[in-house]
């Protein structure tokens, strides 16, 4: 099964289902199901800034499945849809107007027992036995 790896806060707030898109600077063509894999990598602002959601942040393994059900170009439209959420998970890519990356479109997550594995770039390939 097909894994992209997420540094924390981050991996959590999608297994929580809190945050619908990850922002990647290359777009991709897959679609279907994903396994959400929290990477070693910490953004220590971003864990301060979400710290009240009071969530786990495991790191170095799988922590969730999902569906990727799209890849959408981060312009302007894409920026005013993020802003109708109203959800401070977004500011940055809405306010960093000179970014122009892509948004994985999430879906479907279920929190699964960690799996601990080390991550890899790009989307990789796990035996994922349900």
């Amino acid at each position: 099964m097909k894994v992209i790896t997420i540094k924390q806060p981050f991996a959590s707030l999608i297994a929580e289902g809190l945050k619908e898109y990850e922002f990647r600077t290359w777009k991709t063509k897959y679609r279907g199901e994903i396994l959400i894999h929290a990477g070693k990598g910490i953004d220590k602002k971003a864990m301060k800034k979400y710290e009240m959601y009071n969530l786990e942040y495991p790191i170095g393994c799988i922590i969730a499945k999902a569906n990727l059900t799209d890849c959408i170009k981060i312009d302007e439209n894409a920026r005013e849809m993020l802003k109708k959420k109203k959800s401070p998970i977004y500011d940055n890519v809405i306010n960093s107007t000179d970014w122009d990356g892509y948004g994985f479109k999430i879906e479907n997550v279920e929190k699964i027992e960690n799996i601990p594995v080390n991550g890899k770039l790009s989307l990789w390939e796990y035996d994922y036995k349900k």
